[in-house]
């Protein structure tokens, strides 16, 4: 019997390249690249839940590139050809591993490789944070209008870097920001004690103190990494818990002339909240990968040509991109294939979630 396969939000066109290596008797390969509406977003009307169901019912193994189109309780249960769910990530939090497991649904995780020093997020973060701050998407705009040098760019160098989250990506964040342009680094998250900010920059190579006596990467808190950063960027999982955990509260303390990063999750952030602040003008900026709702509609207000005037502040935004590496995602995909050679030969799956 031919297996069918579905490989979905492949926006790229990408995934033909390793995926049609499996032409042939045993597999039928279709690509899905737009993603439907979220399945479990509380807007979404039934009938796009019954078209991507309508879409999904005939595979029986779905690939799916991590927290594009998610997989609830509601969606496994209505597939009930599915027997294999091919993942990318070590994490997935869109896809109900409950639910899967209870049908013994295995879902797999294509690993990231090292590609060097630095990965492909932390890259997208620094970028990130240098161009809104020195204005690029805003110069390369005005250049091309014909116009020339239309403002100021706001240098990083000295200043103060807040971080809200010091796990693996925010502490690599700081060490780059401190190392390379002296940033002073501040960081809070619920659970942050300063003894754990030092083991941090112990873990990156840097003493836990600075010759000043003040700390390297010094645990502070909520008040206080809002309203001293010039930066403040976000770098948490997402969860029940720190769904919309960053509120008006938090960005009505920011300093007129800082900027505010997300790269983690939009969600963490309640949106209404940071529109408001973004649209009164209160801070400088913000830079933006992640969003509530992704891909955005096409009448989404971040995709407004008018940030940056009438008073309002800057908004760069990029597609959700930090991890999209070219060699990172071709690796995801060749791994996806093998894991499904082995799962229709009966060999053991690379690596599971579950």
């Amino acid at each position: 019997m031919v297996v069918q396969v579905a490989v979905l939000d492949d926006y790229q066109d990408f995934a033909p390249a390793h995926f049609d290596k499996l032409s042939g008797s045993t597999f039928a390969v279709r690509y899905f690249p737009e993603t439907l509406r979220p399945h479990n977003h509380p807007d979404t009307p039934q009938h796009i839940k019954d078209e991507l169901v309508s879409r999904l019912e005939p595979f029986e193994v779905i690939s799916t590139m991590r927290e594009r189109t998610p997989f609830p309780k509601e969606l496994i249960h209505r597939l009930p050809r599915l027997k294999l769910l091919l993942s990318t990530g070590l994490r997935n939090l869109s896809i109900d591993m409950d639910a899967c497991q209870a049908r013994g649904i295995p879902v797999t995780a294509a690993w990231s490789k090292p590609l060097g020093p630095i990965d492909s997020t932390s890259e997208h973060i620094v970028t990130m944070i240098l161009a809104v701050c020195r204005q690029i998407a805003q110069n390369d705009t005005a250049v091309k209008a014909g116009l020339w040098q239309t403002g100021f760019a706001t240098g990083v160098s000295g200043k103060t870097l807040g971080l809200v989250g010091l796990g693996k990506l925010g502490s690599s964040i700081a060490r780059i920001m401190h190392t390379t342009f002296g940033m002073k680094i501040i960081a809070w998250s619920p659970n942050l004690t300063q003894l754990a900010a030092d083991e941090k920059a112990k873990a990156h190579g840097l003493p836990s103190e600075l010759p000043n006596g003040n700390k390297t990467f010094e645990a502070v808190s909520r008040e206080q990494v809002f309203e001293g950063a010039d930066v403040v960027s976000v770098h948490l999982t997402l969860s029940e818990r720190s769904r919309g955990l960053i509120t008006k509260s938090d960005l009505s303390r920011m300093k007129p002339s800082s900027f505010f990063v997300n790269t983690s999750r939009g969600p963490l952030v309640v949106e209404e909240d940071l529109l408001g602040i973004l649209r009164a003008g209160k801070i400088r900026g913000a830079a933006l990968d992640v969003f509530d709702l992704e891909p955005l509609p096409a009448d989404s207000e971040w995709r407004s040509a008018d940030w940056g005037k009438d008073g309002k502040s800057q908004v760069l935004v990029t597609p959700h991109v930090a991890y999209v590496e070219e060699r990172e995602i071709g690796g995801w995909y060749e791994q996806q294939v093998q894991d499904l050679l082995n799962w229709s030969s009966g060999k053991p799956l690379n690596k599971t979630m579950y």
